[in-house]
């Protein structure tokens, strides 16, 4: 087995990096995955169209996935520590932004741009970097599930206090508050502070190979399965953001009530804590590929019967039950898969790479939802093509070759 060079002799603490890395992760996906419960109280107070909101969110995704190449490299180069810092920052500058917009161009600016910017610093690519880095690849696929599943029961945990919040505040104070309570990730980032820059120590050494950031994308983007799995990876953003940001209000356009969604939500990041632990569990043993296999083909399953079922809200609490536990399931195999074809020298920056393939499918995602809503009056249409997008994720998987590549087979043990 070949001995990835760029792997750090000096490591922090693994409880240190995963308690750390686990509760920023916690807080900024939970914050995130709320947002969906903003749609309607905004929509209706400012008299702005579901497409407009839709908009401002989809450029999150977008901002976020472009940002998080750029932020990857950074956290690769420099340090995830700098990073998490103005990440905390400017995702408070950001909800506070949206809190204040008055118009529909201000809220993309802030809830889309700005806060994409700060999810890109704050999540799992930046955090991921660390693990590559600090825990042994035995164990790293794991470690990913570890932080995924706290991810997961961040939303658990965050999406009740948001509904409560709303409804006793008022939707901007709800924003205020959480602006306030994000910033707990600059204490949290010092966790993840680094002896060295993993890429610096060991050149120390005289151990790591040149390459350089231009090489790596060359490389990446030259690779057959590489791209595949960025493939397959744009149809896991295209779900989870579709499903996240419209669920509630498909659920509400069907005469459910408020809570019904709200415990929809926090039952899919319920069952996620339970389904990224094992899905990075299951990475050390099986091969990913089949994993990920599993994962887009269960979900189409778990959609088609959702929409075929009687919609009550005990089928809404098993949809979300099951859909959760393949929810953020995707995410410890693909950068699993990324780590062991090429390495953690650059982990941070290809999984950036792979993750705007995921976002640009978050964008049509959450766009299509409000656009094909306004047209048509029904959400249809996209529970449709989501449903088709998940049999092709699972075609695209089936040929993945996992293996190293020859620079990296090349090493010594």
């Amino acid at each position: 087995m070949a001995v990835d060079p760029s792997f750090s002799k000096q490591r922090l603490p693994l409880a240190q990096v995963l308690a750390c890395g686990a509760l920023i992760v916690t807080l900024s996906m939970g914050v995130r995955h709320g947002f969906g419960l903003w749609l309607l109280p905004v929509t209706s107070e400012m008299g702005w169209s579901r497409n407009a909101f839709s908009i401002a969110l989809a450029i999150q995704n977008l901002a976020w996935g472009i940002f998080g190449i750029f932020v990857g490299m950074a956290a690769d180069r420099f340090g995830a520590f700098r990073v998490l810092l103005a990440g905390a920052v400017c995702y408070g500058a950001g909800l506070v932004g949206m809190a204040v917009a008055a118009t529909p161009l201000a809220f993309a600016l802030s809830a889309g741009v700005l806060l994409g910017l700060a999810q890109a610093g704050t999540t799992y690519a930046v955090v991921y970097g660390v693990i590559g880095r600090q825990i042994p690849v035995g164990k790293r696929s794991w470690a990913m599930g570890v932080t995924a599943a706290a991810g997961s029961f961040g939303q658990f945990l965050m999406l009740p206090l948001e509904g409560v919040l709303i409804g006793a505040l008022g939707w901007q104070a709800a924003l205020m508050v959480l602006a306030v309570l994000i910033l707990a990730i600059v204490p949290l980032a010092f966790g993840l502070r680094e002896p060295h820059n993993a890429g610096k120590a060991a050149m120390h050494q005289g151990i790591v190979s040149s390459q350089g950031i231009g090489h790596a994308l060359q490389e990446a983007l030259s690779h057959r399965s590489f791209l595949l799995l960025t493939a397959g990876y744009f149809v896991c953003g295209f779900q989870v953001v579709f499903i996240g940001v419209h669920m509630p209000s498909y659920l509400r356009d069907h005469q459910l009530p408020a809570q019904v969604a709200t415990h929809a939500l926090a039952l899919i990041g319920l069952f996620n804590v339970l389904g990224t632990y094992v899905s990075g569990w299951l990475g050390q043993t099986v091969a990913r590929r089949k994993i990920l296999i599993g994962i887009y083909l269960g979900r189409v399953v778990a959609i088609a019967v959702f929409l075929l079922a009687p919609l009550s809200a005990w089928s809404v609490y098993v949809f979300s039950a099951v859909i959760g536990a393949l929810w953020l399931s995707t995410v410890p195999p693909t950068n699993a898969t990324v780590a062991q074809m090429f390495g953690v020298r650059h982990l941070s920056m290809l999984g950036g790479v792979v993750f705007f393939s995921h976002q640009i499918g978050s964008f049509l995602g959450v766009w299509l939802g409000g656009f094909l809503y306004d047209r048509t009056g029904s959400y249809d249409i996209v529970w449709y093509i989501a449903i088709a997008l998940g049999l092709l994720a699972a075609a695209v998987n089936v040929p993945i070759d996992e293996r190293p590549v020859e620079r990296l087979r090349a090493q010594p043990v």
